[in-house]
Formats: structure tokens, sequence, C-alpha cells
């Protein structure tokens, strides 16, 4: 698809999320953000969700067919996950993932563009359960991504706070820290986040269970993808129980985090991955 006359549409969305990284890093680092300037960024990111969204969706729903692959993938996450930000921002303090969110998305974006992807079976996209599996497993993995981006902002909080993080006094980074909320606070926000993302992770697991038993007849195969999602679920039910019994916080907390995030990307990103670039195979 051609906009204003240019072919590489699919590079638009990234080239629009560093320009925003850039505008906002022209603010002065000590001073406050004023109502005006903060709704106007709002408005700048809802633009370019909406020129992002045109994108993937024209870099899956293609001339041949549903097509979708690792890159899609990842670029779809970080949109929902940017989206989650977006509307959450106005109601929570978490202005300090919008360095993140945006980073991410302005990576991920591009990755369509380099990696077509692969042509998915007629016969699945048409199935009700493959539609409902994808967009709970889409919508739980996008928030789970915020609530790993958050879990590696509080780490870097906590080092500083500790000293084990070297930080020039009066920098951008030492302010951007400064302004962050406690870190109390900070760790009250990402459980309310991984609450939520596990009970949509929940039923994008149980849910693929369906779907594997509606499809080919079996309800579980154990291959790589589904032992990942498996072992990401546990390891998320494993914090919360830990957090809810003996109320687990912390470095510890922020580690088992990371780690049920790795093996969810393992599950969802890195199989297609192997398969589509590794491997090469449709």
């Amino acid at each position: 698809m051609d906009i204003l006359g240019y072919s590489s549409y699919g590079w638009l969305p990234s080239t629009l999320y560093l320009l925003l990284l850039l505008v906002l890093s022209l603010k002065p680092k000590a001073k406050l953000e004023t109502s005006l300037f903060t709704a106007l960024v709002q408005a700048a990111i809802f633009f370019v969700l909406l020129i992002h969204g045109v994108a993937l969706h024209d870099s899956v729903f293609t001339p041949q067919g549903f097509v979708f692959g690792f890159a899609q993938d990842l670029s779809l996450i970080a949109w929902v996950g940017l989206a989650f930000y977006w509307f959450q921002s106005w109601f929570l303090p978490i202005s300090s993932l919008r360095w993140l969110s945006l980073f991410f998305a302005m990576i991920f974006a591009a990755l369509p563009a380099l990696f077509p992807g692969v042509l998915i079976s007629p016969k699945a996209v048409s199935d009700p359960w493959f539609k409902g599996h994808f967009i709970v497993a889409t919508i739980s993995v996008g928030l789970l991504s915020l609530a790993a981006m958050h879990a590696m902002l509080m780490s870097l909080q906590d080092r500083a706070l500790h000293r084990q993080l070297a930080i020039i006094p009066n920098s951008r980074a030492a302010h951007w820290l400064e302004e962050l909320p406690p870190l109390m606070t900070m760790e009250s926000l990402l459980f309310n986040l991984l609450y939520v993302g596990f009970g949509l992770l929940s039923l994008t697991v149980f849910s693929g269970l369906l779907f594997s038993q509606a499809l080919f007849g079996k309800p579980l195969v154990f291959d790589h993808k589904t032992i990942f999602a498996l072992l990401s679920w546990c390891l998320f039910a494993g914090l919360l129980v830990a957090r809810w019994r003996v109320g687990l916080r912390g470095r510890a907390a922020l580690r088992w985090v990371l780690s049920a995030y790795t093996a969810l990307l393992l599950a969802y990103v890195g199989s297609r991955f192997v398969v589509e670039v590794i491997l090469q195979r449709t």
C-alpha cells in the first residue's frame, strides 16, 4: 500500500515513533511537563498508533491471504503494549514507561517490512477458536510486555537507589529516574498489570487447548511452543501465589517477572523466528 506517493509505507510508523522520541528528547531535562505538552504528546501517540495499526493490518491481511510470522507478532505485541500504556496513562502515574514503550514500538514496527511472514492456513483463519485464541493471546502478551517493561524500569530504579548504577548527577537519566513514583507505588502498579495479564494468559493457554482439539483432534501437542507457554504460565502463577502467600517483592519478584516473560516470548515469538529465519520453513 502506498501513502502520500511513497512505497515505503511499512517504514512510516517507525519513522514517526523516532520523530516523537526526538521531540521528547528536546524537552528541558529539569522541567516538568505542562498539561498542554502532555495532551499534545498523547494526541501524537494516538495518531502514530493509528498509522501503525493500519500498516500492521496491511502486512497481515494481504491479497494472498492471512500472513503472520514472528515480525508481525512482535509488531502487534508492541502496538498492544503501547495502546495499553496510552490508555492507562490517563488514569495512572506511568508516564515513565513512555520512552520504553515508544522505543520498542519503533524497533518492532519496522520488522514486517524486513520479514514478510508466512501464509496461514485458510482453515485455521476461518475457525472461531483460532480467532478467539488469537485475540486473547495478543492482548495478554501485549499487557504482559508492558508489565515486563515496568519491571525493567523498576530494576533500574532499585539499582540507582542502592548506588549500583552509575548515573551522572543532573543528567537527563538522573532527572528521569527522579521523576518516577516511589518503588512501593511502582510495585503496586506492576502487580495490577500482572493480575490482569495473568488472567488473560490463562484464557490464552486454555483456549489454545480447545483450539488444538477443534483443528487437529488432539487436546495438547507437546511441542516447544506449548512447553514454553506452559512454563511461562506456571512461572507467572508461582509469582502471584508467592506474592499472596509470603508477600514476595523486590528484586526476587522482578527477576521472576522477567524470567516468566522470557519464556512467554520464546513460546510465541521464538518458535516462529526459528522456523522462519533459521530453518527458513513456511
